[in-house]
C-alpha cells in the first residue's frame, strides 16, 4: 500500500516480474484506503510474465485517467512476483 500521492496523467505503468504461476494485480484507494469503483483487485485484470513498462488495466474499461488530479493510494497484490517500479504517465 503507497502513501498518498495524487495521480497526474492518464494510465498507469508498472515495472514487474512474475514466475511462470505468479501474478500482479493493482487496485486504486481513495485518500483514506477505501475502494474506489472499478478499480478494485478483483477489477484488475491479471498481469503476469516480465516486462519494464506495462499498462495496467482494469475490467469494464475503467481508466484512470478519470481520476486525474485525485489523490489516491495504490494497492499492490503480488503472488510469486516482484514489482520494481510504477509510474503514472499520459
Amino acid at each position: 500500500l503507497t502513501r498518498q500521492l495524487v495521480f497526474e496523467g492518464e494510465k498507469l505503468e508498472i515495472n514487474y516480474a512474475t514466475s511462470a504461476a505468479g501474478w500482479v494485480r493493482v487496485a486504486v484507494l481513495d485518500e483514506n484506503g477505501g475502494a474506489i469503483e472499478g478499480y478494485s483487485l478483483e477489477d484488475c485484470d491479471e498481469i503476469f510474465g516480465d516486462e519494464i513498462a506495462r499498462p495496467v488495466s482494469w475490467k469494464n474499461g475503467a481508466t484512470p485517467g478519470a481520476l486525474a488530479g485525485r489523490v489516491v493510494r495504490l494497492q499492490f497484490a503480488l503472488q510469486e512476483a516482484d514489482l520494481f517500479s510504477f509510474r503514472f504517465f499520459a
